[in-house]
């Protein structure tokens, strides 16, 4: 990476290292723009006015806004980085709601609890982004309690 922009280098580094090699180049476009904290630091990171990301103060790591759902999606393969639900729970995580275990029907076998996730139908439809509550193998094998901690679903666009 040859980017002039420490900010950006640094928050490419961290996409690379949480979402697999080149996810930092998929997030993030040369012309992003950075809200940074009072004391400096980058918190969010804006493409053409929508939040793709967020550093998190107390690890440094992204949350994914909406936006960077949707790049993160369209750069890894099926099921990379993903929880899949049933068409059941479908509609109410797509409006925000958490993602249940028992509805669950698949995930990425190297998920694990903590990681930031994406939510998809059985189809490969972005349904929301959150927080995995559970690893990979919880996730698929609990029928009760929660598997992801929804954080924005893609009906309600990119609010936070």
């Amino acid at each position: 990476m040859s980017d002039t922009n420490p900010h950006l280098t640094r928050v490419r580094i961290i996409a690379d290292y949480q979402f697999g090699q080149g996810a930092g180049c998929a997030l993030f476009p040369d012309n992003v723009e950075f809200q940074m904290s009072s004391t400096g630091r980058v918190r969010q990171i804006l493409f053409e006015g929508k939040r793709i990301a967020t550093v998190k103060a107390h690890d440094g790591m992204l949350t994914l806004g909406i936006a960077g759902a949707v790049r993160l999606h369209n750069f890894l393969k099926f099921p990379g980085n993903r929880v899949i639900v049933n068409s059941d729970s479908a509609p109410f995580v797509s409006k925000g709601k958490n993602a249940f275990a028992k509805h669950v029907v698949g995930s990425d076998p190297d998920i694990r609890a903590g990681e930031e996730v994406m939510v998809v139908d059985e189809k490969d439809n972005l349904l929301a982004t959150g927080k995995a509550v559970l690893c990979a193998l919880e996730i698929t094998e609990f029928k009760k309690g929660m598997a992801v901690e929804v954080r924005s679903g893609i009906k309600i666009g990119d609010m936070v």
